[in-house]
């Protein structure tokens, strides 16, 4: 169930704790007032919740007024949501390790991929 946004701008003091308390994404999105679609959210939720993160940490919200730091929170998970809802968790990346195996990256010296195969060709030719 969504809360009037209104309601939540009065009622809360302090959405840097509150946000710390929860735990589930669905409890983000109540708590902020954003609506979502559960297919979505069921794909994406670490991403989402990551991106989120990175906008908050952006933009900070700890430092505004409680009306204007939920406005900010609201906005971060917005954005997160908008970007997952239209595009799939691997072409957007938001984790270290989908970052470091992007096949349209090129390797960083020293980090170049080798294949097994070709080691134990070049072995086996050494006889």
């Amino acid at each position: 169930m969504i809360r009037d946004r209104e309601a939540l701008s009065s009622d809360v003091t302090d959405i840097v704790a509150r946000l710390k308390s929860l735990s589930a994404a669905e409890d983000f999105f109540e708590t902020l007032g954003v609506s979502y679609e559960p297919k979505v959210l069921d794909v994406s939720r670490l991403h989402i919740m990551k991106r989120m993160g990175q906008y908050l940490a952006e933009e900070g919200i700890s430092d505004h007024s409680a009306r204007a730091a939920v406005a900010r929170a609201r906005d971060a998970l917005e954005r997160a949501y908008a970007d997952f809802a239209t595009s799939s968790p691997l072409s957007r990346r938001v984790f270290r390790v989908l970052q470091q195996h992007d096949p349209t990256r090129t390797a960083a010296p020293g980090q170049t991929f080798v294949p097994l195969e070709s080691v134990l060709k070049s072995v086996g030719s050494d006889k």
